[in-house]
């Protein structure tokens, strides 16, 4: 008889799913499917070579210490001002003094590529409204937790909501709060095919989520045909904007259970490798848990350890009500 997956296992496996797709997307990104295949091979990246995180995995674990600090309704302002501190980390080499929570964390002053939108619109106060027509993928990269601490549907209006802090696009918010919908039903024990289609049915609702309706349902109809394998998402998009984002990430979860073969899958293309490995990781761990991970890459994964310290403290509350503040240290 096979053990149930815990929702704590759920919890860690897609924290740290996350780190490992983004770590091992980040090898090639900005890389072409060419030039991926020059420097490793027909199979494009297969390993991870190199165990460092991008900003996706930064400004998750961010989106979590602002869950768990937020006051009950004051929910997305503690998002705020958590991405504000995540802003600090990419102006100053080190922590300063008397810093506190994952700010005083040095390895994440790290400066990788990090989201031009995301920099700006917090630079601009992180107030909805901010770049109107940014649409990027930096949205749905740090979403999860939404989904990981709420049910779907507090998930997704969080996650939509946080958005708009930095994008103003209504697909940027759609496609997040859509992947963070997600993650709360697969944490919750449902299929993934479940999680994305009563996704889908929640998203066409509103006309104004049609794009985000429109790549998922491309998605949903390659993994039916096309078995995920490096550059098949290409038909796709390149994962720089939010929905095309998200939608490589759920083509893979679908098209396969393989964990290691979806995840090399979703970053062997040309585009925003280490965003769609990221989204993918954190579907991934939710819907099947930390020991589904590849394990060699799951132990030596860039801050291991806070990811863990983080999930643990994670803890799903009611979808209407929000939870008090805990303790960060």
């Amino acid at each position: 008889m096979t053990e149930a997956i815990t929702r704590a296992d759920r919890v860690l496996g897609s924290l740290v799913g996350g780190a490992v797709g983004d770590a091992l997307g980040y090898q090639v990104e900005f890389e072409s499917w060419a030039r991926i295949q020059d420097e490793y091979g027909p199979g494009g990246i297969t390993e991870l070579r190199y165990n460092r995180i991008s900003d996706d995995t930064q400004m998750t674990l961010f989106t979590v210490e602002g869950l768990l600090l937020a006051q009950p309704g004051a929910e997305v302002e503690a998002v705020r001002e958590a991405y504000l501190r995540w802003l600090q980390t990419q102006r100053e080499p080190m922590p300063p003094m008397a810093s506190q929570g994952l700010a005083a964390q040095p390895w994440l002053y790290a400066r990788r590529a990090p989201g031009n939108a995301c920099i700006s619109g917090l630079a601009h106060g992180a107030r909805p409204g901010v770049n109107p027509n940014s649409k990027g993928c930096g949205t749905v990269m740090r979403s999860a937790p939404f989904g990981l601490r709420y049910g779907p549907e507090r998930a997704f209006e969080l996650a939509e909501r946080c958005s708009a802090l930095t994008h103003g696009h209504p697909t940027a918010g759609s496609s997040a709060g859509a992947f963070a919908m997600m993650v709360a039903h697969l944490a919750n024990g449902e299929t993934p095919q479940r999680a994305v289609s009563a996704t889908m049915l929640h998203l066409r609702k509103d006309l104004d989520r049609s794009e985000t309706v429109d790549a998922l349902q491309q998605a949903y109809e390659l993994a039916g045909n096309v078995p995920p394998a490096p550059n098949t998402c290409a038909p796709l998009g390149q994962g720089w904007v939010a929905e095309e984002a998200l939608a490589i990430a759920v083509y893979c979860l679908l098209g396969t259970d393989d964990v290691r073969a979806g995840l090399i899958a979703s970053v062997n293309h040309s585009g925003d490798s280490d965003s769609t490995g990221a989204i993918l990781g954190n579907l991934y761990g939710a819907a099947y848990g930390h020991g589904a991970l590849p394990p060699e890459w799951a132990r030596q994964v860039e801050g291991r350890e806070v990811i863990v310290a983080l999930a643990d403290l994670l803890g799903p509350v009611d979808e209407t009500d929000a939870v008090a503040p805990q303790s960060m240290s």
